[in-house]
């Protein structure tokens, strides 16, 4: 088996309510390897993205754990980045010092000006961005701006790619090239990716392994190992019959909610409130 990265056991997040605690997901585990790529899908409000922010150390769980290279993981890591929908670059600051942006941060290793400057470089390279390192975020169009962000992700060298639903905003044709942009980053430096979507089609394309959450409280309804080879978008007998499998699992659980007697009120941003690492990246 792949060496393990990252794991999550047991983990069970929800937030308070004038009557007591609201759990909004329970006993979620992950074992993520190296070079593997693993989407998380589910509708709104099953606490996806507070999931993400517990796996990259930005806030703690009610219950279960979290390892990071057979490590507790006890804040943000070096060797985890994130990507979101939002590529927040920073306006005052061209292409490039945005992609540097955060490598001298405490947590960051201690990097020599030349290697500095020779992450930045191929992290802008690999993205295809060279002719535009001078460009301010308010000269991108949606896909180079994301492709920006990716890079800022690359120049840390993560071992570990948090992926929050970074190609929702784009239109189809620069959302494919930026699904195949990630594909070949991760192939090249056995990146473990972890992908949430709410896009069936986009988890099918790009994962090894999907999982499922659904319920109130949420939790794990299915697992499905993707063995099928890149690139996959003319294979569409065997994607359709894989979607057609998802779908029947979530509207077989929509038919027998488990809930409990009130119903959830998710914060209309969709986090779910926690307790937060105090940190410096």
């Amino acid at each position: 088996m792949s060496r393990l990265l990252l794991q999550a056991s047991a983990i069970v997040l929800g937030y308070e309510r004038d009557n007591g605690w609201q759990n909004v997901l329970e006993n979620f585990d992950l074992q993520l390897a190296k070079g593997e790529i693993v989407s998380i899908l589910g509708p709104s409000g099953v606490g996806k993205s507070s999931l993400l922010r517990v796996l990259a150390g930005l806030q703690v769980p009610r219950e279960g754990t979290v390892s990071l290279l057979g490590e507790p993981l006890q804040g943000p890591h070096p060797r985890v980045a994130v990507a979101f929908q939002d590529p927040s670059l920073l306006p005052w600051l061209n292409l490039e010092k945005n992609v540097a942006f955060g490598l001298d941060f405490a947590r960051q290793p201690q990097l020599t000006d030349s290697e500095r400057q020779g992450r930045i470089d191929q992290a802008i390279g690999e993205v295809g961005l060279e002719h535009a390192r001078s460009y301010y975020p308010a000269q991108l169009s949606g896909g180079m701006a994301q492709r920006t962000a990716l890079a800022r992700c690359l120049a840390r060298q993560p071992q570990v790619l948090l992926l929050d639903e970074p190609f929702g905003a784009l239109d189809e044709v620069t959302r494919t090239d930026m699904q195949q942009l990630l594909l070949r980053v991760i192939a090249r430096h056995g990146t473990a990716a972890l992908l949430i979507t709410h896009d069936i089609d986009e988890a099918l394309l790009l994962s090894d392994r999907i999982l499922l959450l659904g319920n109130t409280p949420a939790r794990v309804l299915g697992e499905w190992r993707i063995q099928l080879p890149q690139p996959r978008a003319e294979l569409v007998d065997e994607l359709g019959a894989l979607r057609i499998d998802i779908l029947k699992t979530l509207r077989r659980a929509s038919r027998n909610p488990q809930r409990h007697p009130q119903s959830l009120d998710l914060p209309e941003n969709g986090h779910v409130p926690g307790r937060f690492h105090s940190h410096t990246s």
